[in-house]
């Protein structure tokens, strides 16, 4: 492991290093909970939607191999799926999304999840947005692929300042490893103001 590099990347800086970020992605949401079956054409053809203005890719290097990545964009630039899902008191035209972040797991545990969000919150917050969220995926406690030790990211998110917000579910469809089709997978949005 080399000295690591943080670099927030945004137009076509990000529109390089897409295949990376897919690449990422489908190795990351393989494990609990997303449990994702990934499609590199289809990440490729996701990601376009941060090559707009205002998107932001907040990622990690070791070297020359990128090992985390999180993603964030205007709500109104990004899915109809997690708008819908808000209360009304969250307007999308102010809302910044912080979208996935990806970390491979020889990197968890230094901090670099606080650098993922410090950096896309600075980001909304130079945008001149005033709220941001994030959508997690619900799964079953007993569900049989969940791990025995594994440890929810809630307590990480409420230290951060946001909270779930009331009724906001959101719901994106995607296949599991081993299933033939995708199936819809409910996904609480959490928020915060900034």
């Amino acid at each position: 492991m080399g000295e690591l590099r943080v670099v927030p990347l945004t137009g076509q800086a990000l529109a390089d290093e897409l295949g990376q970020v897919a690449r990422l992605r489908i190795t990351v949401f393989a494990e609990w909970p997303y449990l994702y079956d990934g499609d590199l054409a289809y990440e490729e053809t996701y990601l376009q939607a941060y090559t707009r203005p205002g998107a932001i890719c907040v990622a990690v290097f070791d070297g020359d191999e990128m090992v985390g990545a999180s993603t964030g964009a205007p709500l109104a630039d990004h899915a109809d799926d997690f708008a819908s899902a808000l209360p009304t008191d969250w307007p999308a035209n102010i809302t910044f999304y912080c979208a996935e972040s990806v970390l491979l797991p020889d990197y968890r545990g230094r901090g670099l999840g606080h650098v993922f969000f410090d950096h896309r919150e600075a980001h909304a917050k130079a945008l001149g947005l005033q709220k941001c969220v994030f959508a997690s995926v619900v799964r079953p406690l007993d569900h049989p692929a969940s791990p025995a030790k594994y440890r929810p990211l809630d307590s990480f998110w409420r230290a951060r300042g946001y909270a779930p917000l009331d009724g906001a579910l959101a719901h994106f469809s995607w296949r599991d490893h081993g299933q033939a089709e995708e199936t819809q997978k409910p996904l609480l949005m959490w928020g915060r103001d900034l």
